[in-house]
């Protein structure tokens, strides 16, 4: 007797190890900027006065580039500590944006699996994340998080190491060199995949203009600025985007 021919193909689930190396495979393209740009910082941070131990750890205990390079960079301009902490906030307010996108996919995982997902929550590793979360709606929680981990598993140490290597090498980096493609290159590769709505673009939009338009502010203050405009954009287009659908409803 013939098997029953199966009336529609099955997704197989992947294994918490199967999500972790899948993870692990998605983040090789991007240790090609995080390599060097910890080597960035790691020079900055010298260069503002850090000493090795104090730019490792604050490339340890903040773990958040962007803003770790832009708080050292108005150290080194003698820039007032209110402005430092200020903007390194600014800056970092992104990663409660990707909280926000991350908890309905890893809301219900146990307490210090939340907590290393917030330690670790990084750029890269949330794009994929996010990515392959929303392409993959009935992933197992196990899953998402072992895929999580993956996405991290060489970016943390390697982003560490090239800090140690960037610091102790300080400004004897050939100037050839261009390490420092790998802060622009980062935040591309990063955002544009995400530039997905309206809201998106129109909020990009505003905050390049907005930097571009108030550079003459002293301490990067523009950047605050453009920061605040580009939210309030984001959400008013996000608003009126809604009143259509419903008008149109």
């Amino acid at each position: 007797m013939a098997a029953p021919i199966p009336t529609s193909a099955t997704t197989p689930v992947p294994s918490t190890g199967q999500a972790f190396g899948r993870g692990l495979r998605d983040s090789l393209p991007f240790l090609l900027v995080v390599i060097p740009f910890g080597m960035v910082f790691g020079v900055v941070a010298i260069e503002a006065g850090l000493t090795v131990a104090e730019t490792m750890g604050f490339s340890i205990g903040v773990f958040a580039g962007a803003s770790q390079l832009a708080a050292v960079q108005l150290m080194a301009d003698n820039a007032p500590i209110i402005i430092v902490i200020a903007t390194a906030l600014a800056v970092n307010l992104r990663l409660a944006m990707y909280s926000a996108s991350l908890a309905p996919h890893l809301g219900s995982a146990p307490v210090w699996q939340r907590a290393l997902v917030a330690y670790l929550l990084v750029d890269q590793s949330y794009a994929l994340a996010h990515e392959k979360y929303e392409a993959n709606p009935k992933m197992p929680l196990p899953a998402r998080f072992g895929y999580y981990i993956g996405s991290v598993t060489l970016i943390v140490p390697l982003w560490c190491a090239a800090s140690l290597v960037g610091a102790i090498l300080g400004n004897r980096i050939p100037a050839g060199i261009p390490v420092d493609f790998a802060v622009p290159i980062t935040f591309l590769a990063v955002i544009a995949p995400m530039l997905r709505t309206l809201a998106h673009v129109a909020a990009a939009i505003t905050s390049v203009l907005g930097v571009l338009l108030l550079g003459f502010l002293p301490f990067n203050l523009g950047l605050l600025v453009a920061a605040v405009f580009a939210l309030i954009v984001g959400a008013r287009v996000e608003l009126w985007l809604t009143r259509q659908q419903i008008g149109q409803g």
